[in-house]
């Protein structure tokens, strides 16, 4: 793509122009290849499923805000806006944080290794932007908004145009201008870990902002003064300025809703500059790399390194459970995704009603049935991409006289290592929350883990060598999971749901809880079985798709 320009041809746009098409036709070429493979298609399969759930949300969101919008304008209750805005711009900002395996994975840093103009590095990042789910449900819910405007007061609804689009430009080029710094951060092991822990440590403070207000507003207080200012500083922000603009106009105050609406560009360009920022540094070929030199110790002073000894265990498997037990516990994003259970129960605990014996919320008797079940649903993001984490290492895996069946059999032996410890966490935080839970309960939900077990590691083993995907430390918002695991982890968990619920519901027929725990048990003993056998073919599967598996894991960022 070096020399795409014609004899004759204006060095500049026609060059740019090109090469965006270059990039396209590169894509697509990509996209129709992919099919050829059951793993593309299933992929494509699950991406229309996903489109579907998310059209109907951006659909649903749009005619919300366009009958919001119009009831807001033609009752003169413009004061209001701000409140419809706001939302849009919280989901356009935090989604893209929170449901990662929903947002773009392709990386336009790649390009940077072909000799690109700068514009079109420029634009792919912002063209892929553009495409992303948060952008594309937020855009549909201000085109929603745009129409409730022009509907209630047509004579505004250019100057309503002009304000949407400046709040939708603001809000992608900030999302960018985010994700192109963090990436940036995360590009160095000491940042790296101190964003995870700020991440999560925000992420819980927001889940407690609701019970905490919840709780504390019956009491009937006067709203705090600090509450009072933040909603005269929203006006200054970019959803509160777009809400102004319009809200002005209708009220014939032109000079305000021109100040506002400029503001809101000012707001446009300076996302725009941070974002440039960024972009030019790594287009002019910046190195993050922080690898230092070890100080090597003398071959007299050094201590032989002793790996663990496990009872009853191989050495190889061993020496794999002591490394997949050491990438979990330098990984701060993990460790407090585990902890979130018993945080879960804290914030239920703490919007639940006084006024109720033990409190509210999920109440005492099923506190520890939910805080293992969300447990399970979490830890799944783990046991569905086992190779996600070994990177290059992956080729060793062949190489090495070992098994790659004993190398699943280390990795499910520490996600079983978690189930263990994570339901002595979640018994201990229900005790100290609500109450000490009834022994039946605690049996037949821990019978119902191992059921559900042993089927979440087969269904991950084998999604793990069919479908892998790279987990890069590095990078901001590049989903854990393939679309195939999201939309097949789904179908598992209804499946494990439905078994669960008809089996309490026959226990409940035939005599108590204490049946549906012998049920579970008999269940599990033939997953178990069911689980070994196919732990015993996963080396030729994967040996069967290792250069598939290789290709993916090994992959450079």
């Amino acid at each position: 793509m070096a020399d795409l320009t014609p004899a004759g041809a204006s060095p500049l746009a026609p060059n740019t122009r090109e090469q965006l098409s270059a990039i396209a036709n590169i894509r697509w070429s990509i996209f129709k290849s992919s099919l050829r493979t059951m793993r593309g298609r299933m992929e494509f399969v699950s991406w229309i499923f996903i489109a579907f759930w998310f059209a109907i949300l951006g659909l649903g969101g749009s005619v919300s805000l366009a009958a919001g919008t119009w009831f807001v304008i033609s009752h003169g209750r413009t004061e209001w806006l701000p409140a419809l805005f706001w939302p849009i711009f919280a989901y356009w900002i935090f989604f893209p944080v929170i449901a990662t395996a929903f947002t773009e994975t392709f990386d336009s840093a790649n390009l940077l290794r072909y000799p690109l103009r700068y514009s079109t590095f420029f634009l792919v990042n912002l063209i892929y932007g553009s495409l992303d789910v948060s952008t594309v449900v937020g855009t549909m819910w201000l085109l929603g908004a745009l129409v409730g405007a022009a509907v209630a007061a047509p004579a505004y609804a250019p100057w309503s145009l002009l304000a949407i689009l400046a709040f939708g430009a603001a809000n992608l080029l900030l999302v960018r201008a985010i994700f192109a710094w963090i990436d940036r951060w995360l590009a160095q092991r000491r940042t790296r870990e101190i964003m995870g822990i700020l991440f999560f440590v925000a992420m819980i403070g927001f889940q407690m902002i609701g019970p905490l207000m919840a709780r504390f507003g019956r009491r009937h207080v006067q709203l705090p003064a600090y509450l009072t200012q933040a909603i005269s500083i929203q006006r200054f922000l970019p959803a509160g300025l777009s809400a102004e603009a319009i809200a002005r106009a209708l009220h014939g105050e032109w000079l305000f809703a021109a100040g506002a609406l400029a503001l809101l560009a000012a707001y446009a360009v300076l996302f725009l500059f941070v974002l440039n920022a960024r972009m030019r540094a790594q287009y002019a070929g910046e190195n993050l790399g922080e690898a230092a030199p070890r100080q090597q110790q003398s071959a007299a002073g050094a201590a032989p390194f002793s790996g663990w000894r496990l009872p009853g265990i191989s050495g190889p498997v061993a020496a794999m459970v002591e490394k997949e037990a050491r990438y979990l516990m330098r990984s701060g994003q993990t460790l407090f995704t585990l902890v979130m259970p018993a945080v879960i129960l804290v914030i239920f605990r703490i919007s639940a009603n006084p006024g109720r014996p033990h409190g509210g919320g999920i109440g005492p008797t099923f506190a520890f049935p939910f805080g293992a079940g969300y447990m399970l649903l979490l830890l799944s993001n783990l046991i569905y991409n086992n190779f996600a984490d070994d990177s290059v290492g992956i080729q060793f895996y062949f190489l090495a006289p070992v098994r790659i069946q004993d190398v699943l059999l280390a990795k499910n032996i520490v996600h079983g290592a978690i189930l263990v410890l994570e339901i002595v966490l979640i018994w201990v935080a229900t005790r100290v929350l609500y109450q000490p839970p009834d022994a039946a309960l605690v049996a037949v939900t821990i019978a119902a883990i191992l059921c559900a077990a042993p089927l979440d590691f087969c269904v991950g083993n084998i999604l793990s060598i069919y479908s892998p995907k790279k987990h890069d430390f590095g990078k901001f918002g590049r989903q854990r999971a393939s679309g195939t695991t999201v939309l097949v982890s789904l179908g598992v968990l209804i499946v494990i749901a439905g078994v669960v619920a008809a089996t309490i519901f026959l226990s409940r027929l035939l005599g108590g809880l204490w049946v549906a725990t012998a049920i579970f048990l008999v269940l599990s003993i033939v997953l178990f079985t069911l689980y070994r056998m196919l732990l015993g073919r996963a080396g030729e599967f994967a040996l069967r798709r290792r250069e598939e598996l290789i290709a993916e894991i090994a992959k450079a960022s």
